[in-house]
């Protein structure tokens, strides 16, 4: 009787363990990107608004540095922060939530 009942109780985890949790790798079908199209699209948009005047439309640069590899260099949270802090002579852009500065850092790192 114990041993049929430790057969079933070792089965029953086993069951549990193939069916649980994951890899905690997000699969929506983007390698693991949470961009948007659409995210991506505003970000582009609020770049060009924002942004290019000082770093190229084609963020190859201008009165401010081309941004072409910023990849190399900075993450989203880099980017984010100094779009909405500043960094060295670049002043905090004024008016641009969290959310946009987001976008527009998601646009960046994708060119």
């Amino acid at each position: 009787m114990k041993k049929k009942l430790l057969v079933g109780l070792f089965g029953l985890m086993m069951v549990v363990a193939a069916c649980g949790g994951g890899d905690g790798a997000d699969d929506n079908g983007n390698g693991g990107d949470d961009t948007t199209a659409n995210e991506t699209a505003a970000g582009e948009e609020l770049y060009q608004q924002n942004c290019a005047s000082c770093h190229g439309g084609d963020l190859s640069g201008g009165a401010g540095p081309g941004l072409v590899d910023a990849s190399d260099e900075y993450d989203q949270g880099d980017i984010v922060s100094i779009i909405l802090e500043g960094y060295g002579s670049m002043a905090a852009v004024a008016g641009v939530s969290e959310e946009e500065a987001e976008d527009i850092a998601d646009y960046v790192l994708e060119q």
